[in-house]
């Protein structure tokens, strides 16, 4: 009990922006097929920006513990594309964002099955065209090879890349362009389906790897338990992923999140990697950064591909010279989206001005430090680490349930002899609030460890 009051006690001395205020806000559908918790961030921020929110989604995911969502509808892994398409029928957004690849995925597979009834001009296609571009981008940003092929035709840089479809391709690849080098198969995200390799052993063991369809215990194991058949058809059809081999890029990983609207970048985020999961999963530590190349390459893909709606592209920044090498784009929203950063940097308040013609109104810029720790990301990485307490923790006290509920799980996850203290950074709240300190977080937190 001690701890829930704290927690309450923190979220209410945080402040508040207050909404905007319309007659009728504009309708969001977010369409999640995991339990991520970002969703639960990108929701909050749409509803502070002033729209109205609801999700389709599986069961137990973070969202319930948060007091912004409008209706939550059951996401249906044996049925997904029946599932978004009937919390579309039933909440008639204005505008539906997906919060993962998959959910990416089920959109245009809707739209194709919609666009082979009642042709392009039917309202669900209509709908999902203005949330994420032109339907013609839709083949390209579910292919790597394609998409970079694409940036590479409007003078973006990449780094250069090959499909590779068998152990010839692969030699010959490695003939030419040496180790390390990236393999890469299509249809994965979140760092999974990306090999990076030294020897021709390791190569051709990952190009196996990579290519070969799902096991069928692990796509029983997906339909059974999470109820998800997106494994079922490549498992017992034995079909191979496409594997693309890739240069390497001597440096480090960049992100940008942009809100764009009919081929045109309305806010946009650009951050350089600072910490993550493992070699290639997930930033769990950020720093905010101008870049000319990043923001140019979001511009001309954008333009290229009509895009509407929240995206990523990632990049890599070489180390000996800055440049900035494009990888791969995300035809979602991405952690990193719910940051308000100041004019041009608050992609909900700008999503939300295209949706009603108003003018751009960002709410309070969230830190002025440009150093951001992703919550629960960073403590789940490392719970000693000292971005914890140097930068920014972007921790949701206005929402005490999701915060305990990441306390929670995480520390379910931990073994009794692993646990240790989470220092938690918490910026000072308005004049007319109570500050919170870095001190009573501290120690909130490492109360909840010893429970």
């Amino acid at each position: 009990m001690k701890n829930r009051e704290s927690i309450d006690r923190i979220a209410e001395a945080m402040p508040r922006p207050a909404s905007a205020s319309l007659e009728k806000k504009p309708a969001i559908l977010l369409a999640a097929t995991d339990r991520w918790v970002p969703t639960a961030r990108m929701a909050m921020a749409l509803v502070t920006a002033g729209c109205s929110v609801d999700v389709v989604c599986p069961s137990g995911h973070p969202l319930a513990k948060t007091r912004v969502i409008d209706r939550m509808l059951d996401y249906n892994g044996l049925m997904p594309v029946r599932s978004i398409e009937r919390a579309i029928r039933v909440t008639r957004p204005d505008l539906v964002i997906p919060c993962d690849d998959l959910a990416a995925s089920h959109l245009h597979e809707l739209y194709r099955r919609e666009h082979a009834r009642g042709g392009a001009s039917c309202e669900v296609c209509t709908l999902i065209e203005r949330s994420l571009g032109s339907a013609a981008g839709f083949e390209a940003v579910r292919s790597r090879s394609a998409f970079l092929q694409l940036a590479q035709e409007e003078g973006i840089r990449i780094p250069r890349t090959q499909v590779i479809e068998n152990s010839g391709d692969l030699l010959n690849w490695i003939a030419q362009v040496g180790f390390p080098m990236v393999l890469k198969a299509n249809g994965t995200s979140g760092g999974q389906g990306v090999k990076v390799v030294n020897t021709v052993e390791e190569a051709e063991r990952a190009l196996r790897k990579l290519q070969a369809p799902p096991l069928a215990a692990r796509a029983l194991k997906r339909a059974l338990v999470d109820r998800d058949l997106t494994l079922v058809w490549p498992s017992f059809s034995r079909r191979r992923a496409t594997v693309s081999a890739q240069a390497f890029v001597a440096g480090h990983e960049a992100t940008s999140a942009i809100a764009c609207w009919k081929g045109t970048v309305i806010a946009s985020l650009h951050f350089e990697v600072i910490e993550k999961t493992g070699s290639t999963g997930h930033a769990t530590v950020v720093r905010q950064i101008e870049h000319a190349e990043m923001s140019d390459a979001a511009v001309k893909v954008a333009r290229r591909l009509k895009l509407s709606g929240l995206h990523g592209l990632d990049f890599m920044l070489e180390a000996e010279t800055g440049k900035a090498y494009l990888i791969e784009i995300n035809p979602r929203t991405t952690q990193v989206g719910h940051l308000a950063l100041g004019p041009g940097h608050d992609l909900p308040a700008a999503l939300f001005a295209a949706i009603t013609g108003n003018k751009v109104q960002s709410v309070r810029k969230v830190t002025e430090n440009d150093t951001i720790a992703l919550f629960p990301q960073e403590w789940k990485r490392n719970a000693a680490s000292p971005f914890l307490t140097s930068a920014y923790h972007d921790v949701p006290w206005e929402e005490p349930a999701l915060v305990r509920a990441c306390v929670s799980n995480l520390r379910k996850q931990r073994s009794l002899n692993s646990r240790t203290a989470l220092s938690i950074q918490v910026e000072p709240a308005s004049s007319n609030k109570a500050a919170v300190s870095n001190l009573q977080a501290t120690n909130l937190i490492a109360e909840q460890n010893k429970i």
